[in-house]
């Protein structure tokens, strides 16, 4: 057969430009006026592929919502397929992508925590009453916990929290658009350097301790992670000291984690205790850059925060301190976990990543990275002013330190409570909360937020703190407690938390995936099939990527082991 001979040279000119045509129409046409309003958006800021985030939360913010205009635009501004910005933009629960034709949400969005504490305070009843109530102009949607447990029943108008709300306080924040909310006994950059803020700071920098000495207080303090993995915060600083340069630093504020609202509370009073801490941290294992997350729902301590950072570059406490970049999540509890966040951070989808290699070695951008909760960092400059000894003192029941509970639930007096680590619920029901609340008996209580597990009242004398609940199938993560009464049912609760695991799965591995679905729709069931729901804890257990699905089966396993008389009566 007589084939056509084409020139190579030829060949070679013609090949690229059928590719050219082809890859031009890939995807959606990008409308002009759309690149238009989206170049005039982003104005000057980088389009680096690590802000795709921030990107999509300007556009948000902006129109109230995602268009697929404005997410093709914003792709070609970036120089990123449609594909990957609509799957990152979709994977988030606070942006809302409107497909061509359909209409736009309501201007307004009204969100009704519907987590446990909020549950149990009347949230029900809210996302019942709400809807009619406010019109059509405005969505009410049931939203996971946003943080301010405390405050239960909690609403977000918006942006803007509402405590203890009920409808009329709702309606009167809708009508008048907007509602304050002001930190009780902040502590601004003027009055944390007039009580002797950054001098210890300023004493490291000038070499009048060693990072030696420090790392060693750390150590010796006992102080651990308190965002719930309670890893040994100097053993942490001197793992990623030893990695190579350039390190990085993130920081976690993404406390999503039904029942805490703890560094939130800090944030909010004395901001300035934690970045001196972040900084020592940044000085004593050599960091170059340091990037702090935090969750979307804490829109209020975001201005703050960034209002206080601008503060201090403006007059920083050293020259050449390092940059400190604020990064927003967008509605996803799994970008608690240290991969998942570093993965948001880097503008993707927060799934966590698969280890070895661990995220000291390998983290943010493919550097070591020294990974840190809110709170663990706030505690550095009192351990290193008071002594490792001082904090160490500070145990109860044999165990070593001071805890920040978030308590909520049936208790007079719900907040954030310190108090001695190994301290008992019992102990600081009566001591730090006013006892139970009017009407009220203790029944059971959640050590650990909701992945912790429920425990019964007879179980009431446990130390609480690392290691010492997990002979009873719990732990204390992060220390959120939330108490149970006689007027809740233990079945009730874990209906709740599995909901929510479920809703926040990322569904990157079947096991979680799958897993929460199942066991969701199996407890909802009058009878438990125990067996079913047995194997099924198992798998989630041994085969889940990451903790989520790892402890999620912890609440219903609980109810089985400890309440075998609520499955009774289901």
């Amino acid at each position: 057969m007589n084939r056509a001979v084409i020139p190579i040279a030829a060949a070679a000119t013609e090949a690229p430009t059928r590719q050219r045509r082809r890859e031009g129409q890939k995807g959606r046409r990008v409308d002009p006026q759309a690149r238009e309003e989206v170049r005039r958006l982003l104005g000057a800021t980088p389009r680096a592929r690590d802000l795709l985030i921030e990107h999509l939360h300007k556009l948000q913010d902006h129109f109230g919502h995602l268009s697929a205009r404005h997410l093709a635009a914003l792709a070609q501004e970036m120089s990123v397929a449609q594909a990957e910005v609509f799957e990152v933009a979709s994977f988030y629960h606070h942006f809302d992508i409107v497909k061509e034709g359909a209409a736009a949400p309501p201007g307004l969005t009204v969100r009704v925590c519907d987590g446990l504490a909020c549950e149990m305070a009347g949230a029900r009843d809210l996302l019942a009453r709400l809807p009619a109530l406010l019109g059509t102009d405005v969505r009410v949607v049931a939203a996971p916990c946003i943080g301010r447990c405390e405050q239960a029943p909690a609403v977000a108008v918006g942006q803007h929290p509402i405590a203890r709300a009920t409808t009329a306080s709702v309606q009167a924040v809708v009508r008048a658009g907007h509602t304050t909310h002001e930190p009780q006994g902040f502590i601004d950059l003027a009055a944390y350097r007039d009580e002797g803020g950054y001098a210890l700071l300023k004493t490291c920098i000038a070499g009048e301790i060693e990072v030696e000495q420090v790392i060693k207080a750390l150590e010796d303090s006992g102080l651990r992670g308190l965002g719930g993995a309670g890893f040994p915060a100097g053993r942490k600083w001197r793992i990623v000291r030893n990695e190579p340069a350039p390190r990085l630093m993130a920081v976690n504020i993404d406390e999503g984690e039904p029942g805490t609202f703890k560094d939130r509370v800090y944030l909010e009073r004395d901001p300035h205790r934690f970045i001196e801490g972040m900084l020592i941290a940044a000085w004593a294992v050599g960091i170059q850059k340091i990037y702090v997350y935090l969750r979307d729902e804490y829109h209020g301590c975001r201005a703050l925060l960034e209002g206080e950072l601008a503060r201090l570059r403006a007059e920083p406490p050293f020259p050449g301190m390092p940059e400190i970049e604020l990064r927003r999540g967008a509605g996803a509890y799994i970008c608690g976990e240290e991969s998942a966040m570093i993965e948001s951070i880097e503008g993707k989808r927060g799934m966590p990543r698969l280890r070895p290699p661990y995220v000291a070695q390998v983290g943010l951008f493919g550097r070591p990275t020294l990974e840190h909760n809110f709170e663990t960092l706030y505690w550095v400059r009192a351990i290193l002013e008071n002594g490792a000894a001082w904090f160490a003192s500070q145990g109860r029941h044999g165990r070593k330190g001071l805890r920040s509970f978030s308590v909520s639930g049936r208790v007079k007096e719900p907040g954030v409570k310190l108090a001695p680590a190994g301290i008992t619920i019992r102990e600081l029901i009566d001591e730090h909360c006013g006892g139970m609340a009017e009407g009220h008996r203790f029944y059971a209580y959640l050590p650990g937020g909701a992945s912790g597990g429920i425990l019964p009242a007879s179980l009431g004398d446990i130390p609480l703190d690392f290691d010492t609940l997990q002979p009873y199938g719990c732990f204390i993560g992060s220390a959120a407690v939330i108490v149970l009464s006689d007027q809740d049912r233990a079945a009730d609760a874990a209906r709740n938390l599995m909901r929510f695991f479920h809703h926040e799965s990322c569904g990157q591995c079947t096991p979680c995936r799958n897993g929460t679905a199942k066991a969701s729709a199996l407890i909802e069931q009058p009878q438990w099939d125990l067996e079913l729901l047995a194997d099924l804890s198992q798998v989630m257990r041994d085969a889940s990527i990451c903790g989520l699905g790892q402890a999620a089966p912890n609440p219903v396993d609980c109810v089985i082991k400890y309440f075998p008389d609520e499955l009774r009566r289901n």
